[in-house]
């Protein structure tokens, strides 16, 4: 067993945590305007990655519309609300803070991801959740050869590699698609997108004797600035082939994310 097959850097922001976002957020619906900040705030539901919090003030006038009913979020309670930019309509889509949230929160909206139609960090889009301050992701070319192989057959044996290195999650290991038998898999029409890397561009299932193995490897080929050394290559889940690594094969290791 490798030591990087074990070894992974941990999330370290507490649920309930808060802090400002240093950076202009925007969000549009139907091509126009819902919000446009500087005062965001960073908030930790989970573990894993914040949501933005919004000050109504900087909410575009009239998109909000109260829907009249308020629940636990977990943070605090909140008042459920939908949007209305023009003749778009999207029902239970924010929710305002309540009395009873920690003080910064206050006067603030959290959105539902999928209700706007953009999300935009400066000038850059962001897809599927705003990105953690505390997460990151690096690109390394390594030496180490890969091979990949399910039920015996050999689906890609690589005599180097690109090794990415997200917090939180098992190391990937990216390579040229002439080290890849494409022959041997069947192409998907998934696309997932991911905060840090963009949108997929392919995936890939592998049949044999009648097992279907669906999705079990992945391209970016146009990723976003951070993971432009992955461009065009082609990775498989760790947790669903047997990855030999330098000739020892790794343990399928947990955490779904691509």
């Amino acid at each position: 067993m490798t030591e990087e097959s074990v070894l992974r850097p941990s999330l370290i922001a507490p649920v309930g945590h808060v802090e400002p976002v240093p950076r202009r957020i925007r969000g549009t619906i139907g091509g126009r305007v819902a919000f446009d900040t500087r005062r965001a705030l960073y908030v930790w539901e989970w573990r894993a990655y914040p949501q933005w919090s919004i000050p109504v003030e900087d909410m575009a006038e009239g998109v909000l519309v109260d829907e009249g009913h308020t629940e636990d979020r977990g943070v605090a309670s909140a008042r459920r609300h939908g949007l209305r930019v023009g003749s778009e309509v999207r029902a239970g889509a924010a929710w305002v803070w309540a009395d009873d949230a920690p003080e910064p929160l206050r006067g603030t909206v959290r959105f539902e991801w999928d209700a706007l139609d953009s999300w935009f960090e400066e000038d850059e889009p962001v897809f599927v959740h705003p990105r953690s301050p505390y997460s990151r992701i690096d690109t390394r070319r390594s030496s180490s050869s890969v091979r990949v192989e399910i039920d015996g057959v050999v689906l890609a044996d690589a005599p180097h590699c690109v090794k990415l290195y997200e917090t939180g999650l098992p190391t990937r290991y990216y390579l040229d698609r002439g080290y890849v038998d494409l022959s041997k898999l069947r192409l998907s029409d998934t696309v997932t997108g991911c905060a840090y890397k963009g949108m997929t561009s392919s995936y890939w299932s592998f049949v044999n004797d009648g097992a279907t193995h669906e999705d079990i490897a992945w391209a970016y080929d146009y990723p976003t600035n951070q993971a432009t050394g992955v461009a065009g290559m082609v990775t498989f889940y760790n947790e669903r082939v047997d990855l030999y690594v330098d000739g020892t094969l790794l343990p399928r290791t947990s955490g779904a994310a691509k």
